[in-house]
């Protein structure tokens, strides 16, 4: 662990707890429906099977998956910087398991951690473009840790709040708005033992978001019809 000045200190005992406070009163207000492939005989959301589990999501739907995903001992890679602290103190707080560990320069660390992660039992999600982009375009994480572990598949989802604010950050990061529906997708698994995993996650995770644009624009036209 790194040594953290008074100040840093200060921010890291005070700050993770009222964010979390934040979330947990903003993620009550908020309605979550969850979206299957069509023709789905026995849709389950991702987070009913067991661990130890792969899972992949874009990086501008963390903040609308925390309050849907909460307590369920999800483990996270969270860098080892300052800002990472107090990212992976706040996400304990809400119930999640706070992998540390660099996704950059090759992510060794990272996927060690997060494949010691699945081997302890825990569902392991990644996001699959972060911590810098370029924006949904799955980086090899997902696909490395699934070969390493012998995981049978890889699991996708997004989260897309029907109203949010839109940062102007590198992933156009969704803050959703109190009292929004929040559509979950979750497409069909990507098995493991694909010709080419990594595409294949690409693909389950571009329709993951058009599953939740289509669910958004056919609530918005029935609340439209007269």
């Amino acid at each position: 662990m790194a040594e953290f000045s008074f100040r840093q200190r200060i921010v890291l005992a005070v700050v993770p707890r009222v964010v979390a406070l934040i979330l947990r009163v903003l993620g009550s207000t908020l309605r979550y429906e969850d979206v299957f492939p069509a023709g789905a005989r026995d849709p389950i959301p991702g987070d009913a099977y067991p661990g130890p589990t792969v899972y992949a999501f874009w990086h501008r739907s963390l903040l609308a998956c925390a309050h849907r995903f909460r307590k369920k001992d999800i483990a996270i890679l969270i860098s080892q910087s300052f800002d990472g602290e107090l990212i992976a103190r706040t996400v304990e707080l809400l119930g999640f398991k706070a992998v540390r560990g660099s996704s950059s320069r090759g992510g060794a660390s990272g996927l060690r951690a997060m494949s010691e992660a699945y081997t302890a039992g825990h569902r392991c999600a990644f996001t699959a473009d972060g911590p810098r982009g370029p924006s949904m375009v799955a980086k090899a994480g997902p696909a490395q840790l699934a070969k390493l572990v012998e995981a049978p598949w890889v699991g996708a989802f997004y989260a897309l709040p029907v109203r949010a604010w839109e940062l102007k950050t590198w992933d156009r990061f969704l803050i959703p708005k109190p009292f929004s529906k929040v559509y979950v997708s979750f497409p069909e698994h990507v098995p493991a033992n694909a010709a080419d995993l990594q595409a294949g996650i690409q693909a389950a995770l571009d329709e993951a978001v058009v599953m939740a644009e289509n669910a958004r624009r056919l609530a918005s036209d029935h609340v439209a019809r007269p």
